[in-house]
């Protein structure tokens, strides 16, 4: 985290004035009772950090995570866990409890006690600076006990399926170890941080994949990384170490005591990240953070609510606002859309972008998966590990949002691995471009199980030898288009992104020419087209010849590169001759229909999803007010695989293709099914689906469905209500391109109110209310 910058940025958001657009405290969830465990626990944070807090037998415990907390073999680890103790203590022998995530504000408040008894507690993140705050409050002396616990005060071995945390996964090579932290009491405090080891699992992967000729041309963002903080109050002193077992993990602590009762207490954990080699120069930039910290924290309070504030004035969703039933499902998909939402603008500052698979909210494993009794930093597919076409779906809902300043650190992600990128396609094929894989390292490399020890002789080594993963390269495109969106949406110079969108064109025109010229005589199919062979639809229609999702994206990208005012003459006509010899998209006929194709031809199914409706979402060639939408259509109701995968579940996105076509019925069906309460105390803790809890994608999925229902765009227009149906009440406010944004409120099937700015935008808006898919069809 750079913090001159976000001194400023919150400058900004504090010096904002404007009211809230909704009233968000409707939403707070409230707790009566104190929770069983971990997996009942609330997200809190903010900037960069993010805490899972819960009272569990009167005592107050929290985990808490940052971003980028990468070790030596790419786990994302937690920093550790809080147990709080008050003496008296509130919470027991049957006192009343309050447990409130107050959403308005980005901090939690749990109430204990009655009268003379009665406690308050205070949690929140500043979102400026990487420090987490608690404050207590009695209406009497008290005294507090706050203890650091941590699992990991001993090496640890970590063994068969808690290999999944890192990027070794079911191929771990050698003995793994997760080393110890340093850990230690100092003046008023605990000092806690770890430091990677030279080697890493970079290393690994590097000999593994043959790039040791250019390894001192790339770049290792693992080597060498320290992370830690201090536990520092002035009102605790070291009392001890103690040491016990949480679930299924032996812990020690480090207790610091109250000095003397009183009726406020507090105490602040202050975090830093460095990548040095010299601890000496860690400790110095924590101390600098703790120096400067009595001076900052007068007003980053105010900062923070400030920033809240704004955050939750920028957009919002808020479904039947009058709450016509108890088991109100209709109210419910709000709520959660705007619990989810909140999760996300707790990294919106972070060195790396939201996990996928639990973000910065994971807890002890057993709670997800009763056969996984690991430790709390344990999670499935890696924490350094990028599956693209997951994250894909927790960065597209913030277009709407409007929350770009939040896209920076998935785009900083890929910024920072295209030279390794580049350097694959010119040591494995002597052709430039930037070779992006699913699922792939932080550092630019394939993860090292999926690329596969176990490789057949004269195997390409730049392939990853992998029945799912085989010539995948095309997820990267859904990124090149956000960073394109960034553009159109807030008029930003986006002229940083062009070399980084030009180079993963690069690749697809040079390594489909090399290919073919392997393979015979000829460079081009008899059209003059690229063949795009070996490909592949997703990771299911396998060995693939001219896939619709790659066509698609390679259509659109250069489409919207073209019309960008950044590119010179010569780059103008280079890129125009590559779009003119992408081939045209593919089609079939099932039962006297004609429906998209997954691709030209392949030669297996190896997974669930659905790329052949990929030309409707992400790709917007076929939606409302295009041409031939009927085509898509047919591909939804009569494409046996369409229909056989058809689901709500984790990444799943039928959601969104319905949305997208204006199916009323289907898109309110799955919608109320995605994006109902999960199955955990906290409702927005979807999962595991196909990857953990809490999901993310699951709940970024739901909330692009849900904006697609709302507001659709092409180019100018904008279609409202393009799916939603007619006696949902809502209040909303999303971005459309050329900087503007969409209010309105629904009632009683009528749009009562209707704000667009600039105001001049509101003749391009089409109200689709109530309309029968026929009438859309018409539309054009």
């Amino acid at each position: 985290m750079k913090v001159p910058f976000l001194f400023t940025v919150c400058l900004l958001w504090f010096g904002i004035t404007e009211c809230f657009a909704q009233d968000i405290t409707g939403y707070n969830p409230v707790w009566t009772s104190m929770s069983e465990n971990a997996s009942e626990s609330m997200p809190l944070g903010g900037g960069d950090v993010g805490m899972n807090v819960w009272v569990e037998d009167g005592d107050l415990f929290f985990y808490f995570s940052r971003s980028g907390t990468f070790d030596e073999h790419n786990t994302l680890l937690k920093l550790g866990r809080i147990r709080v103790k008050l003496s008296p203590n509130p919470f027991r022998d049957g006192g009343s409890f309050r447990q409130e995530l107050d959403l308005e504000k980005g901090s939690i408040s749990i109430d204990g006690g009655t009268g003379e008894d009665a406690v308050n507690i205070s949690l929140w993140v500043d979102v400026c600076r990487p420090v987490i705050h608690v404050e207590v409050q009695g209406e009497r002396p008290f005294r507090m006990e706050t203890a650091y616990e941590s699992w990991r005060y001993k090496n640890r071995p970590v063994k068969g399926a808690a290999n999944n945390a890192n990027s070794y996964k079911w191929a771990p090579q050698g003995d793994i170890i997760t080393y110890r932290d340093s850990i230690t009491f100092e003046e008023g405090g605990v000092l806690f941080y770890h430091q990677n080891r030279e080697k890493t699992v970079f290393d690994v992967a590097v000999v593994q994949q043959k790039m040791e000729p250019v390894k001192e041309k790339m770049s290792n963002p693992i080597g060498s990384l320290t992370f830690g903080g201090m536990l520092k109050s002035e009102d605790l002193s070291p009392a001890g170490n103690g040491e016990g077992i949480y679930q299924d993990t032996d812990f020690r602590s480090w207790k610091l005591e109250s000095i003397q009762a009183k009726q406020k207490q507090s105490f602040e954990i202050l975090l830093h990240t460095d990548q040095t080699p010299q601890q000496e120069k860690w400790q110095d930039g924590l101390a600098r953070l703790i120096n400067d910290q009595p001076r900052s924290s007068k007003k980053a309070k105010a900062n923070t609510e400030a920033w809240w504030q704004s955050y939750w004035n920028r957009s919002y969703v808020v479904t039947d606002p009058g709450r016509r039933s108890a088991n109100d499902t209709v109210w419910q998909i709000g709520r959660n859309y705007q619990l989810f939402r909140y999760m996300l603008g707790c990294n919106a500052y972070g060195s790396y972008p939201t996990k996928f698979n639990g973000g910065l909210f994971t807890v002890d494993p057993v709670y997800t998966k009763e056969d996984m009794p690991f430790t709390p930093d344990h999670r499935n597919w890696g924490g350094g590990t990028m599956t693209a076409q997951n994250q894909r779906l927790v960065y597209f809902p913030m277009v709407r949002t409007g929350d770009f300043e939040m896209m920076q650190p998935q785009f900083d992600f890929y910024l920072r691995a295209l030279k390794n990128a580049e350097l694959r396609s010119k040591v494995y094929w002597g052709h430039r471009g930037a070779s992006f894989t699913e699922q792939l390292e932080n550092f630019g490399l394939p993860n090292p199980a999926e690329y596969n020890w176990e490789r057949p002789e004269g195997y390409d080594p730049g392939m990853q030898a992998n029945a799912w993963l085989e010539y995948q390269w095309d997820t990267v495109l859904e990124f090149c288009l956000m960073m394109m969106e960034q553009e159109r949406y807030t008029g930003k110079d986006i002229s940083n992104y062009i070399p980084f969108i030009e180079s993963c064109l690069r690749f697809f025109d040079e390594h489909y020419q090399y290919l073919a010229r392997r393979r015979g005589a000829k460079t081009f199919d008899q059209n003059g087209d690229l063949v795009l062979y070996p490909g592949t639809a997703n990771e299911t229609y396998k060995m693939a010849y001219n896939a619709n999702s790659t066509i698609a994206g390679l259509q659109t990208i250069l489409t919207r590169l073209l019309e960008l005012p950044y590119l010179d003459s010569v780059q103008k006509v280079h890129w125009q001759e590559m779009l003119e010899r992408i081939p045209p998209l593919n089609f079939r006929e099932i039962d006297g229909h004609q429906v998209l194709a997954p691709a030209k031809l392949w030669e297996r199914v190896n997974n669930t999803e659905v790329p052949q409706l990929y030309p409707v979402y992400p790709w917007g060639i076929y939606g409302i007010g295009k041409p031939d939408l009927q085509t898509a259509i047919n591909t939804w109701k009569y494409d046996p695989d369409a229909i056989k995968f058809r689901s709500h579940i984790g990444w799943k996105q039928d959601n969104i293709f319905a949305a997208r076509m204006g199916l009323t019925d289907e898109a309110a069906k799955f919608t109320l099914r995605k994006m109902g309460d999960s199955e955990r105390r906290f409702p927005a803790f979807w999962g595991p689906g196909f990857d953990w809890v809490p999901d993310h994608n699951w709940g970024g999925s739901g909330m692009i469905g849900m904006q697609e229902m709302l507001l659709q765009t092409d180019d100018k227009k904008i279609y409202l209500f393009p799916a939603w149906p007619k006696d949902w009440d809502v209040r909303f406010k999303l971005h459309a391109p050329y900087q503007t944004t969409v209010e309105g409120i629904v009632e009683n099937g009528e749009l009562k109110e209707l704000t667009v700015l600039p105001a001049e935008r509101k003749a391009d808006v089409v109200n689709m209310l109530g309309w029968s898919l026929e009438e859309k069809m018409d539309w054009n």
